[in-house]
């Protein structure tokens, strides 16, 4: 059985994350933050740091700015680097002055905020997306009027049918083909009148409907069933 070589790279990665790890719980526990308090302050920075850096690598594969990914990452770099300096002899832990204890406090509430806007902050870029996807309309061709004759010839005296006594049922009217509504475009519409009736506090109207949507009225009324 061949054993499995050890990776220098993540042997080297495992020995600095334990470092800043202990660095980061050591000066939280010297700013007031004792027992488990003291440990998740290192989650914390480690977790903030790691999905910045997937979400800006997700960005910029997307092609789209990388500049909140960036921020964020660059916060999450600073906390990490700023305990393991104040560790190194250039702050007394013993007495941590106000403004370092008023860092680690405001924390978690940054953290949050942080984490919040990673993972939710591409609601706007879904949506133009989902516009863009191309929808397959039905295409409906003019019919050309038949051939009329140059003249018309004049018709022959015939002799009048006798009236019926009772009229043959009218046939019953063929009804119209129904329109496939795709279902990305119908969630797309249900989000704008969800986005409307929060505005105005009044359902959207089928016109309002198919001009924000732009798409035909047939298409628009079809829409608008499906939403009911």
């Amino acid at each position: 059985m061949r054993l499995p070589r050890p990776d220098a790279v993540l042997i080297q990665a495992a020995i600095a994350g334990a470092l800043s790890f202990a660095h980061l719980h050591d000066v939280a526990e010297a700013a007031g933050q004792h027992d488990w308090k003291a440990w998740a302050y290192p989650v914390s920075v480690d977790l903030l740091l790691v999905a910045a850096w997937r979400r800006m690598r997700h960005l910029k594969s997307a092609g789209e700015p990388v500049r909140s990914a960036w921020t964020w990452f660059g916060i999450a770099l600073a906390a990490s680097l700023g305990a393991n300096v104040a560790t190194a002899g250039l702050l007394d832990l013993g007495h941590v002055p106000a403004w370092l204890r008023i860092l680690v406090a405001g924390w978690p509430a940054l953290a949050f905020f942080g984490g919040t806007l990673l993972a939710h902050g591409n609601s706007t870029a879904a949506e133009a997306e989902l516009l863009s996807e191309e929808v397959d309309l039905p295409v409906y061709e003019p019919v050309p009027p038949a051939d009329l004759p140059d003249a018309v010839p004049e018709p022959e005296a015939v002799e009048a049918p006798p009236t019926p006594t009772a009229l043959p049922p009218a046939p019953a009217p063929v009804p119209s083909p129904a329109v496939s509504v795709p279902a990305a475009l119908v969630d797309h519409a249900r989000k704008v009148a969800d986005d409307h009736q929060a505005r105005t506090g009044e359902p959207i109207d089928t016109e309002t409907l198919r001009v924000r949507l732009g798409v035909p009225p047939h298409f628009a009324t079809a829409i608008a069933a499906q939403l009911t």
